[in-house]
């Protein structure tokens, strides 16, 4: 029996990076050996076990045959007699299909390639992913690569984690094929959702959505997305022009400002719109907003998004252009869109809402620094209107014979009034809570 290291975490340590997840490969072994020595079985479609003391896992070494279109349409052969070299032919790209001897490993899976301590028969290396790395390519390792369309997906997201490598052309192409021949169309919605999801979250998010549309597959995928490429906007507003572009300027900008899932995805698909604007209007985009939040809802149902991700994108949709132009907004104005937000049932929600539309005023060309006043605006005006004691003025209102809507409209006029005496006094804005 022989163990290695594979895959990205081998990758990673070869680059430098920190190693979180480690997945090893065991060679020479038979499932019956392995629950022997306290492995437990958890794979479901091939022999996968969690070690008994770090509960990493380990997989027999393996073969796959592809026995019908999309992700699942594979058959597995794992046995003793399956090779190092033949499990790591059947990886997505060469930088993942690289292993190291377990006897050379180092604590938390780190190793130093150039110490003697690691010898180079250590690294198995068949498919040349070193050089690979430091040529900053994404190379596939054999044809097989086209057999399982979320590799496609898990390129486009490495793209946004390593955005300096480049695609192969030879990869590219194949990609395209996939895409032609509808491979890509048998993707199931918690597949594609996972692996955007997790690039949306890397550095350059944006690198991502690039690599999907060189290849056709975003066009498949996110086609609400995809058509947002090539609509002109208003200069004075947006002097990249190109609505696709300032899509990437934000999602970049989101990734700067260390926004959480739900933000990012919010500002993938607050413009959705702007691909459905009649051509005779152009470049305006009256009511882009509530087209985009109708394109949503589709977008969100297709992919199963959860929910938290589903209602911010809501909001952000109908609410940003709003929330741009709040500086000029009255207290009752500002209150009706603070209750529009559901800023008082979801206070803390409206922190999220406001950084999404801070991404997409910043996220233009050469507006990268400039202030969002709106933020503080808005927070300051939420933290007045929450000093109203909303328990008394009913319990006043209900002694005076007033219920339901009454009581309601009462409320309103208070949150106008507190937010109208800090508009005339401000007080530096405080979190919501």
């Amino acid at each position: 029996m022989q163990i290695y290291l594979v895959g990205g975490a081998v990758r990673d340590a070869l680059m430098g990076l920190p190693v979180t997840d480690r997945d090893w490969v065991v060679v020479g072994a038979t499932p019956d050996e392995l629950v022997a020595q306290g492995f437990v079985p958890v794979g479901k479609d091939f022999p996968v076990f969690l070690h008994p003391q770090t509960h990493e896992e380990y997989a027999l070494a393996r073969l796959e045959r592809k026995t019908a279109p999309g992700y699942h349409g594979f058959a597995v052969h794992a046995a003793p007699d399956v090779t190092l070299e033949e499990d790591l032919a059947r990886r997505d790209l060469t930088i993942n299909s690289i292993a190291i001897d377990a006897d050379y490993i180092r604590a938390k899976g780190l190793f130093d390639i150039k110490s003697s301590e690691t010898a180079p028969a250590a690294l198995v290396d068949p498919f040349n992913g070193r050089q690979d790395i430091a040529d900053k390519i994404f190379r596939h390792v054999s044809a097989a690569f086209c057999e399982d369309p979320v590799r496609i997906l898990r390129l486009a997201r490495l793209a946004a984690r390593f955005p300096d490598f480049s695609v192969a052309p030879e990869t590219l192409q194949l990609m395209l094929e996939m895409v032609h021949s509808g491979e890509v169309d048998h993707l199931v919605a918690e597949r594609v959702w996972q692996e955007l999801s997790r690039g949306l979250m890397e550095a350059t998010p944006s690198r991502m959505f690039e690599v999907l549309r060189e290849c056709g597959a975003l066009a498949r995928i996110l086609p609400e997305v995809d058509r947002l490429w090539g609509v002109p906007q208003r200069a004075d507003y947006h002097p990249e022009i190109d609505t696709g572009a300032h899509l990437a300027l934000v999602l970049d900008m989101a990734a700067r400002l260390g926004a959480d899932l739900p933000v990012r995805l919010a500002c993938l698909t607050h413009d959705l719109g702007k691909g459905t604007t009649p051509a005779d209007i152009l470049p305006r985009h009256l009511g882009h907003e509530q087209r985009s939040a109708q394109l949503l809802k589709g977008l969100a149902e297709r992919l199963r998004l959860p929910t938290d991700c589903r209602e911010l994108a809501d909001v952000v949709a109908r609410e940003h252009g709003n929330i741009h132009r709040s500086g000029n907004l009255d207290a009752a104005a500002l209150v009706r869109l603070l209750e529009r937000c559901d800023a008082f049932r979801k206070p803390q929600r409206l922190g999220q809402i406001l950084l999404a539309c801070e991404c997409d005023a910043r996220g233009r060309l050469g507006l990268a620094e400039s202030p969002y006043p709106q933020r503080p605006r808005l927070l300051s005006a939420l933290s007045a209107a929450q000093g109203v004691v909303t328990e008394k003025i009913a319990s006043d209102a209900m002694a005076t014979g007033a219920s339901g809507q009454k009581i309601g409209e009462l409320i309103h006029l208070a949150r106008v009034q507190a937010v109208q005496a800090r508009l005339q006094c401000p007080l530096p804005a405080t979190p919501a809570h």
